[in-house]
């Protein structure tokens, strides 16, 4: 599984008819994750709101 599709700030965009993410990163950001600069989204939240309460 991607780590995108974990995260809290993918989300599905009606207009476009895709998914993309919301945090819109500058261009340089960006370049920087395609290349691989980054071992993980600098980005990243996870956006599962229950692994808290999975764990009790």
């Amino acid at each position: 599984m991607n780590e995108c599709e974990t995260c809290a700030y993918y989300c599905y965009d009606d207009e476009l008819e895709c998914w993309i993410c919301v945090m819109n990163p500058d261009e340089d950001e960006y370049a920087r994750l395609i290349q691989g600069y980054y071992k993980r989204c600098p980005y990243y939240h996870d956006g599962d709101e229950y692994k808290i309460s999975r764990k009790q």
